[in-house]
């Protein structure tokens, strides 16, 4: 995949408004086969950082719908991706 090309979704909200989003990564865990997408809105925050969404991909419906992540042990593995992705970034 060639890293200086973005890529992009739309998120269609429960109002029925849509965000066109930048997708940061994608992934999924192979014992649990769980898909998670990581996005921006390239929105900032008062200390000048990116703000970055984590769903997980559910694709039980059509068009998948993108969920919360409510089990912490789940959270801390997302977490974990994260920080990895963050090392390797420095």
């Amino acid at each position: 995949m060639n890293e200086n090309k973005k890529v992009t979704m739309s998120i269609i909200s429960e109002d029925g408004s849509i965000d066109e989003v930048e997708v940061v990564i994608a992934f999924e865990f192979k014992d649990t086969k769980k898909e998670y997408v990581v996005y921006t809105k390239n929105e900032k925050d008062d200390n000048g950082n990116v703000t970055v969404y984590v769903s997980f991909v559910d694709r039980s419906s059509e068009p998948p719908r993108l969920c919360g992540i409510d089990d912490e042990d789940e959270w801390n593995r997302v977490k974990d991706v994260l920080r990895n992705l963050s090392k390797k970034e420095q």
